[in-house]
């Protein structure tokens, strides 16, 4: 149930060509189909072959309606267990009772029988999160869990979120590109901890660490046989675990015959399977609002990574102005012109996509605690700016154009922070359309990132303030607005979102929660448009408290200026004008330490003071 997977795991993307995060392909005798949402469907349109048939999330019939409408009476639709959560089968099944239909459950994932050349699994090192950075010890929140467990009457959690196994244990991995995570399940009971992992990627320090934590490290394929274990009551750790679980103080009692938490959305239907349905609670996991509430360490380090992250991303656009004025003649960042026309460059000297994100890589690599990036770079042209969720590929991206909009979504994994920011720019003439659309969509930024609002608030009430300006003009976006983001861990963190989507009521906002402020506008087959920072949730001191609620603001962690030359000043209001120039001000002030002379004179420019 990952967003990002490992390479022997991306079936979709094998059986379609399809490569975006988010997306089902259904295969009967006669069709393939592809549902996915309005992120990817210019994605789609390009990758998808004339035999496969794109189904709009949104505007076309749900999967589960559709096979319950378009399938036989009597039929069969196969799964691979592992790979559906409880509520996408429960709600397949539901759906396909009306004609009899059937879910099964395959024994071997059918696109693995066809895939040749399907790679191998990679053995990658657990590494330990050192406290200094994860802010909270193990010992800690398996204390404050097994309270929730208590509370809620369960006796034992099934965690799946490879990110909540992560979090949980205070262990980072590299099994999956983008994300440091690890292979991996955990169980936590009342009185016990299992860590389930390909034992050959456990040293013998980290296999020290667990035990000192009171968890039993066991083999990865023994969950469902432990799954079954725990459902019966008869789970146990070894007495070697026992021993050391009781030398560090955790109490060691019979198991409850309490209920075992699973959450719905994440937890594999194999795993489901071997419990009893009356003695499940189908809840989300008490983990992912745990993790998404940061502490002052995890707050601070943060901070830090978007400092040097914003370092990086100045030190790109400088070398990315410089560069497009003297390969093409371009007018630059901060001129208004159509530049000076220049021969053709070579192909070692043109700027592709792939070229200048790769450069915008190094920046960031150069940088303390840099780990990787926390997404593929999407790097994007014209054009091609407008597919939301753009990945150009060496062999066929477009060259930098300096008459066109660039837009650039990126962000980094560094050892105290994960970071991802955007930024949208234009180093020729942009015209009239142009300029409007990113001023309305900035006013969207800001009016968001400036919200004052009640705690109970969720991201559903919040996701129109970046909305109305676009919306004035009769301008809109298909995604949402925002995400949480993780601590060293995924970019994109739940259990919160700012979106119009109906899930983004589930969760209200909450002091020390991220969240990313990213309204943008696409036109297509012309250019695209992006803002995004990202905020951290806090405390608001407003005049009066009405209701004795408390309320919240948010504070700006991301750094880098804003196009002036994009900004048609005449559609800001005064608080909007003094927003800019304030932000701008600290952009200087915080930067300018990670700069040389050249790039504070570029950023001191670029954050002059816009008169009113």
């Amino acid at each position: 149930m990952s967003e990002y997977v490992s390479a022997r795991d991306k079936r979709r993307e094998f059986v379609s060509g399809f490569t975006g995060s988010a997306g089902l392909a259904l295969i009967t005798q006669k069709q393939a189909l592809l549902w996915t949402d309005g992120r990817y469907f210019l994605q789609a349109i390009q990758q998808l072959s004339d035999q496969w048939k794109l189904m709009r999330i949104g505007e076309d019939p749900s999967e589960d309606l559709w096979m319950a409408d378009n399938l036989p009476a009597d039929a069969a639709v196969g799964v691979d267990p592992w790979c559906v959560s409880v509520d996408t089968a429960q709600k397949w099944i539901h759906a396909f009772s009306k004609k009899q239909q059937k879910l099964v459950q395959t024994s071997t994932n059918l696109v693995d029988e066809v895939w040749k050349n399907r790679p191998p699994p990679e053995i990658n090192p657990v590494i330990i999160h050192p406290l200094e950075y994860a802010g909270r010890s193990v010992e800690d929140k398996l204390k404050t869990l097994r309270a929730k467990l208590s509370q809620e009457k369960a006796h034992g959690l099934i965690v799946v979120g490879l990110d909540e196994v992560a979090w949980l244990y205070n262990i980072r991995g590299s099994d999956v590109s983008y994300c440091p995570v690890v292979h991996a399940f955990a169980i936590v009971t009342l009185n016990s901890a299992f860590f389930y992992v390909e034992k050959r990627k456990v040293s013998d320090e980290v296999r020290l660490y667990m035990e000192k934590n009171g968890i039993e490290v066991r083999d990865y394929s023994a969950v469902i046989t432990d799954v079954s274990s725990l459902a019966s009551n008869q789970l146990n750790m070894s007495s070697s675990s026992i021993d050391i679980a009781g030398s560090n103080g955790t109490k060691v009692e019979s198991q409850s015959s309490g209920l075992i938490w699973a959450d719905p959305a994440q937890c594999c239907y194999a795993l489901y399977s071997k419990l009893n349905s009356d003695k499940v609670l189908l809840q989300q996991s008490p983990l992912a609002l745990a993790k998404a509430l940061k502490n002052s360490v995890e707050l601070d380090g943060l901070k830090n990574a978007h400092i040097r992250d914003g370092a990086a991303v100045v030190q790109y656009l400088v070398w990315l102005d410089k560069q497009l004025q003297e390969t093409y003649g371009a007018s630059g960042y901060f001129l208004e012109g159509d530049g000076v026309r220049k021969p053709k460059p070579s192909d070692s000297e043109k700027l592709t996509e792939v070229s200048v994100s790769d450069k915008l890589e190094a920046f960031r690599a150069s940088k303390k605690h840099f780990r990787g990036l926390s997404f593929p770079t999407i790097s994007s042209v014209g054009p091609n700016a407008a597919i939301i969720h753009y990945g150009p590929q060496a062999e066929t991206c477009a060259e930098l154009d300096p008459e066109s909009m660039y837009l650039f979504d990126s962000g980094a994994q560094y050892l105290d922070g994960t970071t991802d920011i955007t930024r949208t720019v234009h180093f020729g003439l942009p015209s009239a359309h142009e300029k409007a659309c990113y001023t309305a969509v900035l006013k969207g930024h800001i009016a968001l990132g400036n919200a004052r609002f009640p705690n109970g608030t969720n991201g559903q009430q919040l996701d129109i303030l970046a909305r109305v300006p676009l919306w004035k003009d009769g301008l809109d976006y298909l995604h949402g607005t925002g995400h949480g983001i993780g601590s060293f861990l995924n970019v994109h963190e739940g259990p919160h979102l700012i979106s119009f989507r109906p899930r983004a009521r589930n969760i209200p906002l909450q002091a020390s929660m991220t969240v990313t402020d990213e309204p943008g506008y696409y036109e297509d087959g012309a250019f695209g448009i992006r803002l995004e920072n990202v905020l951290i949730v806090k405390d608001a001191d407003t005049k009066f408290n009405f209701g004795d609620k408390g309320y919240l603001s948010f504070e700006h962690i991301t750094w880098a200026p804003y196009q002036r030359k994009l900004i048609d000043t005449s559609l800001l209001t005064s608080e909007e004008l003094d927003w800019l120039n304030s932000y701008h001000s600290k952009c200087r002030d915080i930067l300018a330490p990670y700069l040389d002379e050249s790039e504070k004179a570029w950023l001191n420019n670029a954050t002059e003071p816009i008169p009113a």
